[in-house]
This record gives C-alpha cells, sequence and structure tokens, in this order.
C-alpha cells in the first residue's frame, strides 16, 4: 500500500509516448461493460506496475505504524466476500490473536453497496490513545460512476467523507484506482474498544432510488498511527478549489478587484491557498487593465492563480517551428509584469473548440519551458484546457473564421489521446474542462479521456490535474435514475464531488457569467457595491452553485495544521454527518512566486444531513488570546451571509455553538485582535439620491460597526452623524438645496478616516434607464446605441467615422418625465467629444423643439437646461472633427 510521504515514479519528459507504445503491447483490447452489481466482463488487462501516479499534492504525511489492515494493495478483492453475498457479516472484528493484517476475511465484503450491503462495522482495540491520531486508508479499484459517498465514523463521530471516482457505468475500458486517505484526530479514540464505521451515503439531494447505484470495491484497508502530528487533515484527497472573479466575462478591471475578496471569502476558499483562474486576454481590450491589483489581492488572501493571457487564434509560426517575435514579446511583457504573482500557467483553452493550432500550442509550451521558466523558475505548466472537441460538423466548432472547417488543426487533433500525449509530454499538470455529468461522458469526458491518455491509473492520475473549468450551465440536471429531489443544485454537487475524487485542482467556471454564474450577473461590476453580491438561483425552491461549493469547500479544502477540537453534545450528533475542521494557516508554507501567507485561524461546521442540526465545539485555538474576525453562513446576499465577530476570548479553548440548517455550512475566519491593525475604509463614494439625500458606501474594513462623519462646506468641523451603522453603506437624508457638504466613514473605535468626499446637494438625479429606447441615424452595423446605457464605460455607441455635422442620438424616455440635465461621458476616449451640439426635445417624436445649444467638452460633457417634460430627447451633432463622436454612458437627470 502506498504512502504518500514516499517518492513517486512520475512522468519524464520524452517518457510518454513511449509508455504508450509500451502499454499497447501490455493491454489486451476489449472494451468492458460495466453492470449495476459491480461486475466487470471483458476488462481490458493492464499490469498496473507498468504505470506511474502522480506525486501526491499537499504535505507530506509523517511515517505511522500500522495497528490493522484488512487485505492486500494487489489490485484484487479475492480475499474478501463478494460484496451482498450470503456470508457477508456488517461487523468484523480485528483480535489481537489475527495480529495486524488478518488472513481470514471471508466474512468481510469487499466492498460497500447502498442497498444491500450498506455499512461495515471494524471493531479493534487500542491499549493506548495515539498522541499523534491515525490514518485511515482504503485503497478502491473499482466504483460507479455516480461518486459513491463513504462516511467515516469513530466511535460514533463523524471524521469524514471520501468522495470516490469510478467509471464503472460507462464503456471505459481503462481502469481507474486510488488511495484514499482520512485523518482521525486522537479527540475521535478511545483506550480500548474502539468502532470505525464505514457507510454508503447517499448525496445530499438523493433518494432511495441512488442506493443501487453506490458501490465501490476496495482491495485493502488500513489503520495506522501516526508518529508525529500531522501537517493537514486530509479529507480522502488534498484538493484545492476557487472560481474565477471578472467583470462583464473578460475584464480584470477595477470592479473585479473590489469583489475579488469578498467572493473568496463568502466562497470559504481564502486564506488556505486554494486556486484561481485569471485569464485576462491578450486579443481584448482593456481586459487586463488592473491585472497588478489583482494578484496582488490574491496574494494578500493567500491564494495561488493559473494564468491564461496569450490569444493563440492569429499566431503563424515562423519557419522553425518557434512563436514569431510579436507572441514572443506579449507572453515575455506579462511574465515580467506579473510572474511573481501567479504559480501556473495554462497553454490554451479549448484548442479544438476553437480551431486552435496543435502546433501553435506545442510552440507556447516550448517557450514556457524555456523561455517561461527562466524568467518564473518556481513556474508550472498545465496542459490546454481540454474540451475533447471531435472532428468537424456543421452542428460544432462555431467559432472558425472565413471558410475554414475544422475543429482544431489538425481537424479534431484535441480528441485524440496520442496528439493530447504530445501536450501532455512537455507541460507539468494535465487539465480537462467539464460540465453537468460530462467528465464521465465515453467521449469528450474529462476524467475518461484522462484515462485514456494515460492508459489507465494505477493509484490516481498519472499527472496531477488542474480542472481550469467546471460547472454546471442553467440547463443542466441530476440523472433521473438518482431521484434527486434538487436536480438542478444535485447536478453542480456531483461534479464537484467528483472532482473532489479524481482531481488536484478544479476551478468553478465562473462567479459572474451567463448561465454558469454563482452569483447575479448582468450589471458593471465597476458600478456595483460587492456587499450588495446576490446569489444566483438556478431554479426556484432549489439549493445554490454557492451553497453547495460553500459546502464542498469548506469540508475538503480548507487548509492548515489541524487544531484539536472536541464536540460536547456527542450525543445529540452521534452517527450525523456533521463535521468539523479547524487549522491554523500560519503553518502553510508560502506560495510559490509570491510568497504569500495567512495568519488566520479557519473554524468550519458543515451539515451534510437534510435535516437541522445542533453542534457545540470546544476548540484548542494556537493562542490564550481574544480573537475577532468574520462569519460567514447561509444568506442571498453577502451582507446577510457575513457578520464581523469579535471579544472571542479563548483560554486557549474557544467555545462555538452552531445550528446548521440542512446542508448549511458556516465559517469563521479569526485571528488575534492584538493582530487586527486598524484600517480605514476604502473606495468612498457619495452620490445624490432621490430626495435631497446623499447615498454613501465604502468597502469594508475590520470592525463590527461603523461610524459617518459630516461637514458643512469644505473646510468645517467633521462631526459624527450615524454610529453603530452595520453595513457598509448609509443614507443621509433632509439636506439643503445647494449645500456643499463633506464626508468621511471611520472604523467605530478607530480615529482612522477614509478618503473625504466633498458633494453638493441636488435634488438632481439620474433616471432609471431600464425602460429606454435608444437610437441613432447611425447604422447599428457600424456601432450599437444600446452601448451608451448598459452601465459599461468599456462599451459605447460611436459613429464609426469622423464625425459630421447631422448626426444625432435619440432617447425614448418610455413615458413623460420632468428633466433638466443630460450628461455625455466618453471618458475613455476623450478627444472623441462632440465638438458641437444642440439638444431637442419632442412629446411624440416627430415635432421637435430645440431647447440649448453648445459646444462639447474633454471626456464629459454635461448639457444644462431649464427644467422641462417630455418623452423624447435628441442630441444633435453640429461640428466636425477628425475624431469619432462617442458616447460611453448617458444620463438623463431629473428631481422625480
Amino acid at each position: 500500500m502506498r504512502t504518500r510521504n514516499k517518492k513517486k515514479k512520475t512522468i519524464k519528459p520524452l517518457h510518454l509516448l513511449l509508455k504508450f507504445a509500451a502499454l499497447a503491447i501490455l493491454f489486451l483490447v476489449s472494451v468492458s461493460v460495466f453492470g449495476e452489481d459491480g461486475t466487470k466482463r471483458g476488462e481490458v488487462e493492464v499490469d498496473m506496475t507498468k504505470l506511474s501516479s502522480a506525486s501526491d499534492a499537499g504535505p507530506q504525511l509523517p511515517d505511522g505504524t500500522v495497528l490493522w489492515q484488512l487485505g492486500k494493495q494487489d489490485g484484487s478483492s479475492a480475499e474478501f466476500a463478494a460484496a451482498a453475498s450470503a456470508g457477508v457479516k456488517a461487523a468484523y472484528t480485528v483480535s489481537s490473536a489475527s495480529g495486524k493484517t488478518p488472513s481470514n476475511l471471508q466474512s468481510v465484503p469487499s466492498g460497500l453497496r447502498g442497498d444491500t450491503n450498506p455499512e461495515l462495522r471494524i471493531t479493534y482495540n487500542l491499549n493506548k490513545i495515539p498522541e499523534n491520531g491515525v490514518l485511515f486508508r482504503v485503497s478502491i479499484i473499482d466504483a460507479y460512476k455516480s461518486v459513491p459517498q463513504m462516511s467515516v465514523f469513530s466511535n460514533s463521530q463523524l471524521s469524514g467523507i471520501i468522495q470516490i471516482a469510478g467509471v464503472a457505468g460507462t464503456d471505459n475500458k481503462y481502469s481507474f484506482r486510488k488511495t484514499y486517505e482520512l485523518y482521525i484526530p486522537k479527540e475521535q479514540l478511545t483506550a480500548g474498544s474502539n468502532e470505525l464505521k464505514l457507510q454508503a451515503s447517499r448525496g445530499i439531494y438523493s433518494s432511495s432510488m441512488e442506493d443501487k447505484y453506490n458501490w465501490w470495491t476496495w482491495d485493502a484497508l488500513s489503520l495506522e498511527s501516526l508518529n508525529e502530528p500531522i501537517q493537514e487533515p486530509i479529507h480522502g484527497s488534498y484538493t484545492l478549489t476557487g472560481t474565477m472573479v471578472n467583470n462583464k466575462q473578460f475584464y480584470f478591471d477595477e470592479g473585479a478587484v473590489t469583489h475579488l475578496p469578498y467572493i473568496m471569502k463568502w466562497l470559504g476558499i481564502a486564506y488556505s491557498g486554494n486556486i484561481m483562474r485569471t485569464s485576462c486576454a491578450s486579443d481584448v481590450g482593456r481586459s487586463c487593465s488592473n491585472m497588478a491589483d489583482y494578484y496582488k489581492v490574491l496574494q494578500d488572501y493567500n491564494m495561488q492563480s493559473v494564468a491564461l493571457y496569450l490569444h493563440t487564434g492569429d499566431i503563424k509560426l515562423n519557419a522553425d517551428g518557434s512563436l514569431p517575435a510579436d507572441a514572443e514579446k506579449k507572453l515575455t511583457d506579462y511574465f515580467e509584469q506579473y510572474s511573481p504573482y501567479f504559480q501556473y500557467y495554462e497553454v490554451d483553452n479549448e484548442p479544438g473548440l476553437f480551431n486552435r493550432s496543435k502546433a501553435v500550442n506545442l510552440a507556447i509550451a516550448d517557450w514556457l519551458n524555456t523561455k517561461g521558466k527562466n524568467i518564473s523558475p518556481h513556474l508550472q505548466t498545465v496542459a490546454p484546457g481540454w474540451a475533447y472537441w471531435p472532428e468537424y460538423r456543421t452542428d460544432s466548432c462555431g467559432n472558425q473564421k472565413g471558410t475554414v472547417k475544422q475543429c482544431g488543426d489538425p481537424d479534431g487533433w484535441e480528441r485524440d489521446p496520442q496528439q493530447r500525449a504530445e501536450l501532455e509530454e512537455v507541460t507539468d499538470l494535465t487539465n480537462g474542462h467539464s460540465y453537468g455529468d460530462s467528465y464521465i461522458f465515453s467521449n469528450g469526458g474529462s476524467f475518461t479521456e484522462n484515462l485514456k491518455t494515460f492508459g489507465g491509473a494505477a493509484d490516481g492520475l498519472s499527472k496531477k490535474m488542474l480542472t481550469t473549468e467546471f460547472g454546471t450551465s442553467d440547463s443542466h440536471v441530476d440523472s433521473y435514475q438518482y431521484g434527486a429531489s434538487e436536480p438542478t443544485a444535485a447536478v453542480f454537487d456531483r461534479i464537484m464531488r467528483a472532482h473532489i475524487g479524481y482531481a488536484d485542482m478544479f476551478v468553478q467556471h465562473a462567479a459572474f457569467f451567463k448561465n454558469f454564474s454563482l452569483f447575479k450577473y448582468g450589471f458593471n461590476l465597476e458600478e456595483h457595491d460587492p456587499a450588495k453580491t446576490e446569489i444566483y438561483y438556478t431554479k426556484e425552491n432549489e439549493d445554490s452553485r454557492v451553497s453547495i461549493m460553500r459546502r464542498l469547500s469548506l469540508a475538503y479544502a480548507t487548509h492548515g495544521a489541524p487544531l484539536t477540537y472536541q464536540i460536547t453534545n456527542k450525543a445529540e450528533l452521534a452517527d450525523k454527518l456533521v463535521y468539523v475542521r479547524a487549522v491554523d494557516t500560519s503553518t502553510l508554507e508560502p506560495l510559490a512566486g509570491s510568497g504569500a501567507t495567512s495568519n488566520k485561524v479557519l473554524v468550519n461546521f458543515v451539515n451534510f444531513e437534510e435535516t437541522e442540526q445542533k453542534v457545540t465545539v470546544k476548540v484548542t485555538m494556537p493562542e490564550k488570546t481574544v480573537y475577532e474576525g468574520e462569519r460567514f453562513g447561509n444568506g442571498d446576499t453577502y451582507e446577510a451571509a457575513r457578520t464581523y465577530v469579535s471579544g472571542k476570548n479563548a483560554a486557549p479553548e474557544l467555545e462555538f455553538t452552531e445550528t446548521l440548517a440542512p446542508g448549511e455550512a458556516v465559517q469563521y475566519i479569526l485571528e488575534p485582535s492584538s493582530e487586527v491593525a486598524d484600517a480605514a475604509p476604502q473606495g468612498f463614494k457619495a452620490q445624490a439620491v432621490k430626495g435631497l439625500s446623499m447615498k454613501l458606501s465604502w468597502l469594508e474594513a475590520p470592525g463590527a460597526s461603523y461610524e459617518v462623519l459630516r461637514a458643512d462646506g469644505s473646510g468645517g468641523d467633521m462631526k459624527v452623524i450615524a454610529t453603530n451603522v452595520q453595513s457598509t453603506g448609509y443614507t443621509d437624508s433632509k439636506l439643503k438645496e445647494g449645500t456643499l457638504y463633506t464626508y468621511a466613514v471611520r472604523v467605530a473605535g478607530s480615529l482612522l478616516l477614509s478618503d473625504k468626499v466633498q458633494i453638493t446637494a441636488t435634488g438632481l438625479v439620474p433616471l432609471d434607464r431600464s425602460e429606454w429606447k435608444v437610437s441613432s441615424n447611425i447604422s447599428t452595423s457600424v456601432s450599437n446605441p444600446g452601448g451608451a446605457i448598459d452601465g459599461d464605460r468599456r462599451t459605447r455607441w460611436d459613429t464609426g467615422k469622423h464625425q459630421a455635422s447631422g448626426e444625432y442620438f435619440q432617447i425614448d424616455l418610455g413615458k413623460d418625465h420632468t428633466v433638466e440635465a443630460v450628461e455625455l461621458d466618453y471618458t475613455l476616449s476623450s478627444y472623441d467629444y462632440p465638438r458641437g451640439y444642440e439638444l431637442y426635445v419632442s412629446d411624440d417624436a416627430q415635432n421637435w423643439k430645440r431647447v440649448v445649444s453648445g459646444k462639447g467638452q474633454l471626456s464629459m460633457t454635461r448639457i444644462s437646461f431649464p427644467q422641462l417634460k417630455t418623452r423624447y430627447i435628441k442630441i444633435l451633432q453640429t461640428g466636425a472633427g477628425g475624431n469619432y463622436w462617442s458616447i460611453q454612458e448617458l444620463q438623463v437627470y431629473s428631481r422625480e
């Protein structure tokens, strides 16, 4: 049986293709057919000793002393009784007379199955409690594709739930074998008789229909006493997860930067060395506008990233097959600016679907392995984000240019394991995108295709795997045979659990993205308060992707040294699927490149039950001191889910009591109060709103509440006008028309003020644009008028040519409004101002009245006029110039 701290044989450059040739001799090719009963027929015969396994992710496990072992890790379960056979018992006692490795196992099942033999209780004796806890190992040689779950209880306390990956039920002809490991703390052990219960558990949304599909076969189980403290409370597999936070699908701008920490903390992935995708694209203008700030936020929150920058679609290689100078320059510039902050670089994105060249991909990999690693020695390269696209069909590959009819160059190369192997040979980690249940598709599944590439798996995949896209679309539902009560929630739960079972790192696509989103989308993040972020519900009355990702991230992807904890209501939680995970992140090794570290203590509570559960726990904190920080639980908005906690006095034990809703996950992010430095709130903004009021907003700072300060005029004394403000916003009302006010905010108890903002009170506020219709006399094939009112300065309406007299932009307000100003914003193209203008109004869009005329100004033009009532407004351009006339954002102001 393998041990994680022993060095593994790994794939070396230039050997993978040779291994394919050797395996062709070793394999007797015949397609295996897996039945629901777990039997196999016609399986490919594989000499598993010839297959390598990747070095394990995560810290090394300490050596241990085997307490008992059932079976031999030889790829066979012959020493056990056939599952569900007449001789199988649900209980087995490891007697002292049988030694550490009992020889007679004919009453022990070869695995578990939810409908016939759903549990096995192993009783064993301990002369004394191992000081460093124990490690349970199970070697799985076969499992159904449903992602069965093995719940492990030590003396009726849940130690963890192992997510098991398997390909039975598909027509994949290669085996997947893997050893899973689970840490059991000493607090769950007792001197004398102990019981380890293994149980087949349904998915949280599934019915009894799933039971017959929840099965697996093992060839060995063991328990060993650890000789020294473990560095990580491993939970089946060491996994890292994350998402991608960008604005309008493409932009890593100020909006993405401000939302990034909120999303990472809410999802429970911050501070643990988890991973985010940072794919600003070289062919999208302003995509990387705030990339440096974005990477620095990741560093601050101890997060890794996998970068993807170079657009490969238009690259023409040099005669020798190398990258052209302009492509090399783009990569070099990006690496010189940002490579200290990212740990991985992805060669390409879905090369078949987007009709990319294999030769270009190989040239990029060569650059990364030579010049890239010379600039960034810590870099690890990642194979392209495989989508396994097939040969060209009229209903596929919709991303070609011109008359080319192919899915990649050569056509269909991404679906060919041997051609993919050319990229796998020269990259450090494998990849594979998957959505819904596509990961186990016989053709195009990220799990099954990797087995084809590597010729099976002797103990996990032959390379570490970084999946840069996984998730579900709004149309995905769980397979009907599992009987899920919430099928859209269940399919997301199942795909993430599958990745926990077979991958090392996996990134959800994406935090804000139509049809795949975690959070509500469709607006400009630069104009959005991150504290107001809302969960996106795929279906009414079903669980959200956010809830599922939080639950699984808190259970499997929170990292650090385990903290001792005692559950004080053990009787209430006996045999309940309630998981506790408490870690000290300060023990994590600094991240490669960025050197990022963390000082947080993370205390997680996860309820996998379908009923409410109360848990009371005493956690031994790293220090005897007062702690403070944040608590995240259920809530449809960030503000509702997050509270600030303070004054938690650890002696060094700290007691937590949580009443967890079904499926709820709660996380505390804590640090000693003495280490929490005062910080002024950032991003302070003031905006005039309806009713002579000011809407104030800011980004959160450490503290339980805020104080708002105001002065009349620009030099008056700042006085507190509001205390105990719990949110990151406040509205100041009943102001005086035309008066200048100065505002600031601070954390209660701190003297550090935010930046001051001066603003004049006015009843003029922008009209709601949701019912507007806009048009112009410029063809929509040149520029879309809607780009001027979509809340995004990166999009715009423009004339598409040098501006000329007679061009107009027209607004239908939807109904009559009393208005007195129009504002044209073209900040990002400041010379595109109208050289001259006339503003007209109309009640019927037929008869127009001129109201005002003038000349445009750099960056922005505000057109003011006496108050009037109208439905239609037209801005006529009356000048001429060598620039376009552009409008990035247009507002109409009213006192309504």
